[in-house]
């Protein structure tokens, strides 16, 4: 059985943790086991927010420096800030659009340019996938949806040990139903942006 470890970062308010559930879902209907550990932070106040999801029998659901298979970013700048725990061979998935903190918008600090960042990553790791996540959910009708654009992405770069399939059931069994219709368009649309 597949052994996996994926890490996922953002902010608060980006729909981390049902973006775990989901994933969690999905690894119980495929029969993989799986375990999940939360850092919250000052999540209701745009702080970071990270969960540590590990698949096919792991005993540990902590990912500790240099151990991430996958990062999985919602926020750019969080996602540079988890390099340090993964390694050469750790894919990367993450969003593009930045979460401005308040600090930048009130003139105190300044947010990083992020394309040379970008570039880096892309010398740094053999497997990057970047998309404008934000852009996507907007697209898919809300922007609430940035979290299922990012679970369609991570699905899209065929790492995942369980199918397309089992994914769209877990969004179909955990996603409420008035907002289902808008979570499959931002999951399709997260699939086609890291597949087309």
């Amino acid at each position: 059985m597949k052994k996996l470890r994926i890490l996922t970062v953002g902010v608060g308010g980006q729909g981390i943790l049902l973006f775990s559930k989901i994933l969690g879902e999905a690894c119980l209907k495929a029969d993989i086991p799986v375990a999940m550990s939360e850092v919250h932070g000052m999540a209701q106040r745009g702080g970071v927010v990270e969960t540590n999801i590990v698949m096919g029998g792991i005993k540990s659901p902590l990912i500790a420096k240099g151990e991430a298979d996958v990062l999985v970013g919602l926020e750019p700048v969080e996602t540079l800030r988890a390099l340090p725990r993964t390694r050469k061979g750790t894919v990367i998935v993450s969003s593009t659009d930045p979460v401005v903190p308040q600090i930048v918008k009130d003139g105190f600090a300044k947010y990083p340019e992020l394309p040379p960042l970008f570039e880096k990553l892309k010398e740094l790791f053999n497997k990057v996938y970047l998309f404008p996540g934000e852009q996507l959910a907007r697209e898919a009708g809300t922007s609430r949806a940035l979290n299922v654009v990012t679970l369609g992405a991570l699905t899209g770069t065929g790492i995942l040990p369980f199918s397309k399939e089992d994914m769209v059931e877990a969004i179909k069994s955990t996603v409420k139903p008035q907002f289902l219709e808008a979570n499959l368009k931002a999951f399709e649309l997260g699939f086609n942006a890291v597949t087309a």
